[in-house]
């Protein structure tokens, strides 16, 4: 597969095009960073060549397979429409974009010409979610009743970049975090989201930038009923970085009993109707780069049902959108 890179603002897709940089099954054939100061940055600091400083000019010159988009937040969606208009499949940092008139051109534009778009879901690839799914599928809890999680960030201003607090150009913290938990709910759960219950954001610790939004939390319900709660704010402390044990932290509560795990968890936590002490189950492995596989799989056709889709990124796209879009109604 060979692979243009457009937009290195984020530590995301920097990691992406290291990890990819070592393989001999996919070719790097073209990088673009607009952005003439972090073009620079990146050159001297991390060696990269780059080799296009336009978009548009390599879209045009640049015979490759797909696209990986890692622009400012609010470029992304213009990015993503302008690489599937040029019949180029799609893989993008999350979020995809920051408008839901973005989000309805990308759908046309995959529905229209078949083509695939992934997204970093990278939480798909972690042992603890993909031991919590396979719990739930096999039926130990019964039917899933309610979920909560905590997927809280350290702010890490001094290191974070200048541009998430530039207005307009981050587009939400609902957006940004809790599209992670709009993907992997559904996915560990097996029931897809019904509807955004509730949003909000404010600017609770961040009052020199007060058109950044700290604090975000949502509800939204599955299709089995099931109702979700959760916390994506910008509250963690920095000092602890992500090693805190409520990173990503999700409890499930089923029929039969609950099963709570995390991030950084060394097991599953279950606890079952009938017995008096929970159980610590073992993790199965992780997967690394696993969006990365899903993404090719899609191309291919060979997408199996654990595999990451198309429609499933665009799904959890167009929720997190809508719950932004409500947050930010209620603001």
């Amino acid at each position: 597969m060979r692979l243009a890179f457009i937009g290195f603002r984020h530590d995301h897709v920097l990691a992406l095009y290291r990890a990819v940089k070592e393989r001999a099954d996919i070719e790097i054939v073209a990088l673009c960073e607009p952005d003439v100061d972090q073009r620079k940055f990146l050159a001297s600091r991390h060696g990269i060549a780059f080799t296009h400083d336009s978009a548009s000019d390599l879209l045009r010159r640049v015979d490759c397979d797909a696209v990986v988009i890692g622009d400012v937040y609010a470029r992304r969606g213009t990015l993503a429409v302008q690489a599937l208009e040029a019949d180029r499949h799609v893989l993008s940092d999350k979020p995809i974009c920051t408008e839901l008139k973005e989000w309805r051109r990308i759908e046309e534009l995959c529905r229209q010409k078949g083509l695939k778009f992934g997204c970093q879901f990278d939480l798909r690839d972690t042992a603890p979610f993909i031991g919590a799914r396979q719990v739930i599928r096999s039926g130990l809890l019964g039917k899933i009743l309610a979920v909560q999680f905590g997927g809280q960030h350290p702010l890490l201003r001094q290191t974070r970049p200048l541009w998430y607090f530039e207005p307009g150009m981050h587009g939400g913290t609902i957006n940004d975090i809790a599209v992670h938990a709009l993907d992997v709910i559904p996915w560990i759960t097996g029931s897809p989201v019904s509807r955004i219950e509730a949003a909000r954001t404010w600017n609770a610790c961040t009052p020199d930038v007060p058109d950044f939004c700290d604090g975000a939390q949502l509800m939204f319900s599955l299709e089995n009923q099931a109702g979700v709660i959760g916390d994506v704010s910008y509250f963690s402390p920095d000092s602890q970085g992500y090693a805190l044990p409520h990173y990503w932290r999700m409890v499930f509560w089923g029929e039969k009993g609950m099963l709570e795990t995390a991030c950084g968890s060394d097991s599953l936590l279950v606890a079952l109707e009938g017995e008096t002490k929970p159980r610590a189950l073992p993790l199965p492995a992780g997967r690394r780069l696993g969006y990365l596989e899903d993404f090719r799989s899609d191309i291919m056709g060979t997408a199996d049902g654990d595999s990451l889709t198309t429609q499933e990124v665009l799904t959890a796209a167009r929720f997190a959108l809508l719950a932004q879009c409500q947050a930010f109604r209620t603001a």
